[in-house]
């Protein structure tokens, strides 16, 4: 299977890849395979049910309101954010979904959209069962599919249950799944590994192509930042936890010769970009997942560090980081997951420290052995890391998780590049590590909202929109 670092990073809708971005996908998958089947006109009732992971927590991560814009055609990558809250209350309110097609029919939420909180299917944490009925009740089509972190979403046959993953089969020039491979392509070839990356990249775009994707992501993560630093108030849901991005950059900006007291304020402006970002995911705003939304704050927080405090940054460093930590997402997604609801948040924010821990490395003139050092160290440290948002919505502990993953990153970063490249346990050894520690971890640390902080923090009630 070929994985393009635009697989990994892409734009979405918070406040989460698996639970937002991916059901949004599958139910406009689903609608779409039926107007390619002619059927959209006999449709009568959709109906929606949710399991795992999905089911526990997906009120508080947006299941619902991407089920409903997805069944209407909307894509993540290009629904009009400041639209959604008017097209819910819309559908909610005439109690009606027009499919793709122009075609309108009943939908009653409380009945079309069940959420299964304690049941779940056998391949993957993260289920959809979508079954489309005409007026006589009879099964037109019915589809299961699994949101498998980073909005990729697998299909499934009903009839036999097995599988079926829709792989890109598109040849690559230096072909990896490990770390180790990796590293042998770049002494054989005398390349980095944004050179090997960029070399892969050739089988879908031109270079002039993948370099304007990546800035055109670049500027996503850029204004994601900067509405994040410009917004106060309370994020949704019922927690009332307060923005703090916004007041945090009126402090820093008003008092700049403070840094020159004190060289950690640097540290404040990391925290300040990978809040601004989670802060935005977590109201439904528009960010890149990188390579999940949980985790969306760390790889923009990082990337920003780089942009603005490294000597020498520019527009070709950005490309390379982002190239050299797409690498680093494909031995992830290859050997080990990025869902939280799989392996628990080490599989999210210590993926992605580990991305940017390589990333920077690699820009800062790294060997593409210090670059595996730096990717090494920022998963090795957030191995056994739990996923258990309190009241099943990405804001505690997630919002602060991806600052200090973060820092942690450049940290990593920074370690590797005063060594050799030579260390004790190699990125394959870790990603193996972390994946079976996601296998042995209790389900109730994953993303189900069921253990953890979810249920030691003071008791709030969580509001959720009318049905």
């Amino acid at each position: 299977m070929a994985i393009s670092v635009f697989d990994l990073f892409k734009s979405g809708i918070g406040p989460s890849s698996s639970h937002t971005v991916g059901p949004m996908i599958a139910a406009r998958r689903f609608v779409m395979a039926l107007a390619e089947d002619d059927l959209t006109s006999q449709v009568a009732r959709c109906k929606v049910e949710l399991y795992g992971s999905l089911g526990a927590t997906g009120k508080g991560h947006g299941s619902d309101t991407a089920v409903l814009l997805g069944l209407e055609g909307e894509h993540p990558t290009s629904i009009v954010v400041e639209t959604i809250a008017g097209r819910l209350e819309g559908i909610r309110q005439a109690r009606q979904l027009t499919l793709p097609g122009a075609h309108v029919i009943v939908f009653d939420e409380k009945r079309d959209l069940v959420m299964h909180k304690r049941r779940a299917l056998p391949f993957h944490p993260n289920a959809m069962q979508f079954i489309a009925t005409d007026s006589a009740g009879s099964v037109l089509s019915q589809r299961i599919y699994y949101s498998v972190g980073g909005g990729f979403v697998l299909d499934d046959t009903a009839a036999e249950g097995e599988p079926v993953v829709k792989a890109d089969e598109t040849p690559v020039r230096y072909p990896f799944t490990t770390g180790d491979r990796l590293l042998e392509l770049c002494a054989e070839h005398d390349m980095s590994i944004c050179e090997i990356m960029m070399q892969n990249e050739l089988s879908w775009r031109t270079e002039a192509e993948v370099r304007e994707e990546l800035l055109a992501l670049w500027e996503v993560m850029q204004d994601c930042v900067k509405r994040g630093c410009q917004v106060h108030g309370i994020l949704p849901g019922g927690l009332k936890v307060k923005r703090r991005a916004a007041e945090l950059y009126e402090k820093l900006s008003l008092h700049p010769e403070a840094a020159m007291r004190d060289p950690l304020t640097v540290m404040d402006w990391v925290n300040l970009y990978a809040l601004a970002v989670n802060e935005e995911n977590a109201a439904g705003g528009r960010v890149v997942t990188a390579p999940t939304n949980g985790a969306a704050g760390i790889i923009p927080a990082v990337l920003h560090y780089y942009h603005r405090f490294v000597s020498g940054a520019s527009e070709k460093g950005i490309v390379d980081f982002l190239l050299t930590a797409g690498a680093i997402g494909i031995l992830y997604k290859e050997n080990a997951s990025i869902s939280g609801a799989e392996v628990g948040c080490q599989g999210e924010v210590g993926s992605a420290c580990s991305m940017a821990a390589g990333a920077l490395a690699a820009v800062q003139g790294g060997t593409p052995e210090q670059v595996e050092n730096a990717a090494e160290i920022g998963m090795e440290h957030n191995l056994g890391l739990t996923c258990d948002p309190v009241g099943g919505l990405v804001q505690v502990p997630c919002i602060e998780r991806n600052a200090m993953g973060s820092i942690k990153a450049i940290n990593a970063a920074r370690i590797a590049l005063r060594g050799d490249g030579k260390h004790f346990v190699s990125l394959d050894k870790v990603i193996k590590t972390m994946r079976e520690t996601g296998a042995d971890m209790k389900t109730k640390y994953k993303e189900t909202a069921r253990g953890g902080l979810a249920i030691n923090v003071i008791e709030v009630p969580v509001s959720f929109p009318d049905c």
